[in-house]
């Protein structure tokens, strides 16, 4: 359409002529041209639509209406602005009607300012008008300005309520969402199925199981029982909630089970650390003839991540390829998570590098493997690559920089990095920030500073980060911090178990054996069991797992053997086991089969015994290594010529040559 002037070329012949057209005969031609005008219009096609009707369009102005809405799907801000124009000229601006359809041309487009404009000189408002530019104001996340137009209005329908709620928790102000909610429910107002999806939504975010169950019985009073979409929300909410055995029973209830209701299940599995079911279910799916999507992909990639199934993970890579999801970014991110966690940093480093356009997520998701790997240095330098190319970094960029401080001993690089989050980029560090930069002191033998730190910060402290402290404690044997450190974290969580035996080990270096003995008194009275350690790994597609002299393997008798022939050459080459951490009330032999039996070292001896010469072995551990398996591992790494990987509950050890890729620091 035109510039410069308020109509083309084509409405001036028109308009020369127009005082000669009789409203009748426009009204005899409407039912021949309506369904050929909308159908132009429909197709975006709106120049000719114009064109070639418009006569019957100024004879019925509201026709302006199809026009309109036309130019919303196109996006085209300048043909809504001349046909804002031609509205004016033709007289109907004061049409309620025509106006309405205008003001939610200009909310679409974002364009909140002349959506206003226009409100304010609008001669008759309506519910519909408010309720247009509410969803303006929400559009542009402008929540002030939609509930300052909600709270003015003299007359509210199901459209206004529903429309703020949505608002509110679309932009995770979940309290207030349900607060908003609970209003309009009183107020006698009827949701509708996406306000319950989004309130669910809210619950979710909130982890409100009580107030989710509440919902639930209102979706049933409103007919929403077997609506899909809002049962999907629903059995979401329970799921997030924890409450998993509720989500999968609405699941089942279910009339038929669409491609949101199996991600619906397949994300909550994963999310409640389900990851061999999350495996199953993505078989069961595709069985039943559905195709998986990149939602699909994040939950089973991360479930992988968590079991460690590296041959699983290549596989599913291999369908993200087939399915063109390999370039969304989403499915990059977990990707490279996936194969970082699977101990293979260079396949991290390989997706990473295939990405066409690297953004934020990407970049923290590859910062946060570099530093799980010990990688320090590389994640410094692609974060200030990032800042070069202009990438805002947020929390958990930050979060995973720190880590890889903390995991490398960069020590003022960490605390330069946190002026750096505060003092540019205005982020507020959390807990878990702050948890980063105490292992960074600790581990560098600030003890004080570190616990100062954790006195002063304007957060409250959690029981991670004074068990955090706690082992920094242990690396350099300080058991007088250790009790008073102890004594915080147990105040905070009683039954953990871990920082019991963290305690109790400091006292054990220390040879304080009354001391040790009072520690485990403690925990036989509070009735607090040790976690044991579990080491697994996989070969050919199958998962084996090791407990501490487990029996139940069926190469059990095998592995004992190989384990005391492997010692014996271990021996030889300058091993001395570092009995000082057993139990002291065991013989010296006792003492050296319990370290030799422990899982990491079941579970390296089998994939000694079951894997190829010169093959790499890739071992998960639930807790940290202990001292005596690091060292020993470094030198079975040496004599049998292997690259040993294992994943604790802390970082990635590569094991090669004799040496570890943590130096010795972790």
């Amino acid at each position: 359409m035109g510039r410069g002037r308020y109509c083309p070329s084509s409405y001036l012949r028109f308009y020369s002529s127009f005082r000669f057209l009789s409203t009748n005969a426009a009204s005899e031609s409407a039912p021949n041209f309506t369904l050929e005008f909308t159908d132009l219009c429909s197709k975006g096609l709106t120049k000719e639509a114009f064109d070639r009707f418009y006569p019957q369009i100024w004879a019925d102005p509201p026709l302006f209406s199809h026009l309109i809405q036309s130019c919303i799907p196109q996006n085209s801000p300048s043909l809504g602005k001349q046909l804002h124009s031609l509205v004016i000229t033709s007289g109907s601006s004061k049409d309620r009607f025509i106006s309405n359809h205008l003001l939610n041309m200009y909310s679409k487009f974002g364009n909140l300012q002349a959506a206003v404009s226009l409100y304010n000189v609008m001669v008759v408002k309506n519910v519909m008008s408010r309720n247009i530019l509410i969803n303006g104001h929400l559009l542009v996340g402008d929540l002030d300005g939609a509930k300052k137009l909600f709270d003015e209005m003299p007359e509210r329908n199901a459209a206004t309520w529903n429309a703020l709620v949505v608002g509110y928790i679309q932009f995770e102000f979940n309290e207030e969402g349900l607060k908003l909610f609970r209003e309009m429910h009183v107020s006698g107002f009827r949701p509708d199925d996406f306000t319950l999806s989004s309130v669910l939504r809210g619950c979710a975010g909130l982890k409100a199981l009580s107030v989710g169950r509440q919902v639930h019985c209102c979706v049933m009073k409103c007919g929403f029982g077997i609506h899909l979409v809002v049962g999907s929300s629903l059995a979401h909410m329970y799921m997030k909630c924890g409450s998993l055995e509720e989500g999968e029973s609405v699941i089942k209830s279910m009339p038929i089970r669409n491609m949101v209701a199996w991600n619906t299940l397949i994300a909550g599995n994963a999310q409640n650390g389900y990851g061999e079911s999350v495996l199953g279910l993505y078989s069961m799916m595709k069985m039943a003839g559905f195709r998986p999507d990149k939602i699909t992909f994040v939950s089973v990639l991360s479930s992988c991540s968590e079991l460690a199934t590296l041959g699983q993970g290549q596989q599913i890579h291999a369908e993200v390829i087939k399915t063109s999801a390999s370039s969304v970014i989403g499915v990059i991110s977990t990707l490279i998570s996936m194969y970082s966690r699977c101990g293979c940093l260079e396949d991290s480093i390989k997706v990473f590098m295939e990405c066409e356009v690297a953004d934020l997520v990407s970049c923290s998701s590859m910062i946060a493997a570099y530093g799980f790997h010990g990688r320090g240095v590389e994640a410094v330098e692609l974060f200030e690559h990032m800042e070069k190319e202009g990438l805002e970094p947020n929390d958990v960029t930050f979060l995973s920089l720190l880590y890889a401080c903390s995991h490398c001993g960069l020590k003022d690089k960490g605390l330069e990095f946190l002026n750096l989050m505060t003092q540019k980029y205005g982020i507020k560090p959390g807990v878990q920030h702050y948890t980063c930069i105490v292992d960074l002191l600790g581990r560098s033998g600030c003890l004080n500073e570190a616990e100062a730190m954790i006195r002063s910060m304007p957060v409250k402290g959690d029981a991670i980060i004074w068990k955090t402290l706690l082992s920094a404690c242990k690396i350099h044997k300080n058991a007088d911090m250790a009790r008073r450190v102890a004594e915080e974290v147990l105040k905070l969580d009683p039954q953990d178990s871990a920082s019991y035996v963290l305690l109790s080990n400091i006292h054990a270096s220390a040879k304080r054996w009354q001391e040790v003995s009072v520690v485990r008194k403690t925990m036989r009275d509070r009735r607090v069991k040790k976690e044991p350690g579990i080491s697994w790994l996989e070969i050919k597609n199958q998962v084996h797992q090791f407990c501490m002299s487990d029996k139940a393997h069926p190469q059990s008798e095998e592995i004992d053997l190989y384990l005391k022939e492997l010692t014996a050459e271990m021996k030889s080459h300058g091993y001395v086991p570092d009995t000082s951490l057993v139990l002291h009330d065991m013989d010296n032999e006792e003492k050296e089969y319990s370290l030799s039996h422990h899982s990491e070292k079941m579970a390296i001896a089998f994939a000694l015994m079951n894997t190829p010469a010169g093959a790499p072995i890739r071992v998960m551990k639930n807790l940290r290594i202990c001292s005596d398996c690091h060292v020993a591992i470094k030198i079975i790494s040496e004599i049998k010529n292997r690259e040993i990987v294992v994943r604790d509950a802390s970082r990635f050890h590569h094991f090669q040559n004799g040496k570890c890729s943590c130096r010795d620091y972790w």
